[in-house]
């Protein structure tokens, strides 16, 4: 049971939720950009939550079914067809034995996550130490592909894609290393988002943000933080982002909104606005609570 890679994608790689227990170890987080996208494809599928599946960032893949296979597209607003039927994303399909699915050019948005039943079969380290980039040829064997009734996602649960977002943000504890004028020039200023984009992080372009000192004690960094380097343009950190690091940190993007930001394209527009830290722990919990 398993699919075969019958092209030569330009990035695509195989992810899971992330490794949070390693980064004392000095591992990268790694796992999905868009966690959202990541756990409603298995929710689709009645995968359980770590169940890996694959991110694609550029459109250009073709997967041959060598068996029956359900699966679920969700993220960016894709071409999608199995042969040359056209489906819909946000939901799920069979392909049957011999036929290819096939993802072209991305309308909106800018990763895909094919998810599959049951998931890959893929050995422990794969996952724990390094996310597998796809090549041609390569065989994906998977575990054990179920085929159950099509679902699809809730129209009202349906994510959009925009080229303006505002990023809720919850100030850090290194908060006090920016006064008042420039705390304020981050929340009134528009950004856009730069070429500067990667796994890492995303860099921001707009009005320099300056601390009162320039560099701090390399520290632990989390998922979303915003850092502020030499030339003071934020950079928000995401899934591959370093473990330590020595720039200050004014605040940290809410989740929810680290997934929009991972769909986002050069040239997005981005408004930062900030809520306390009990808003952030509400409108999460109401959030995920979804995905559970």
């Amino acid at each position: 049971m398993s699919l075969i890679v019958s092209n030569k994608p330009i990035y695509a790689i195989i992810v899971g939720k992330g490794r949070t227990a390693h980064t004392h170890l000095g591992v990268k987080t790694g796992g999905a950009m868009d966690l959202y996208a990541y756990h409603i494809a298995n929710q689709l599928l009645n995968n359980h939550t770590h169940t890996a599946m694959i991110e694609l960032n550029f459109g250009g893949l073709v997967l041959e079914a060598l068996c029956d296979v359900l699966f679920a597209i969700t993220g960016a607003v894709c071409e999608a067809t199995i042969d040359t039927r056209p489906i819909a994303i946000w939901q799920t399909h069979i392909i049957r034995r011999g036929e290819s699915l096939n993802i072209g050019r991305f309308l909106s948005g800018s990763r895909v996550y094919i998810a599959i039943s049951g998931g890959f079969d893929i050995p422990p380290d794969d996952m724990l130490f390094a996310d597998k980039r796809l090549k041609l040829d390569d065989k994906l064997e998977l575990k054990a592909p179920s085929i159950v009734a099509t679902r699809r996602l809730k129209s009202s649960m349906l994510p959009s894609y925009d080229h303006s977002l505002t990023l809720r943000i919850t100030l850090s504890y290194q908060h006090e290393d920016f006064d008042d004028e420039q705390k304020a020039k981050l929340f009134d200023s528009e950004y856009i988002v730069s070429k500067e984009i990667s796994r890492m992080g995303y860099k921001l372009v707009g009005e320099a943000i300056t601390p009162r000192h320039t560099g701090v004690v390399s520290q632990g960094i989390c998922h979303g933080a915003v850092q502020i380097p030499k030339d003071g343009q934020p950079i928000v950190l995401l899934a591959d982002r370093q473990t330590i690091g020595g720039y200050p940190i004014i605040g940290v993007v809410l989740g929810v909104d680290c997934s929009k930001l991972s769909q986002a394209s050069p040239d997005t527009k981005i408004k930062f606005r900030q809520i306390s830290f009990e808003e952030a722990t509400n409108i999460s919990k109401k959030f995920y609570s979804q995905l559970l």
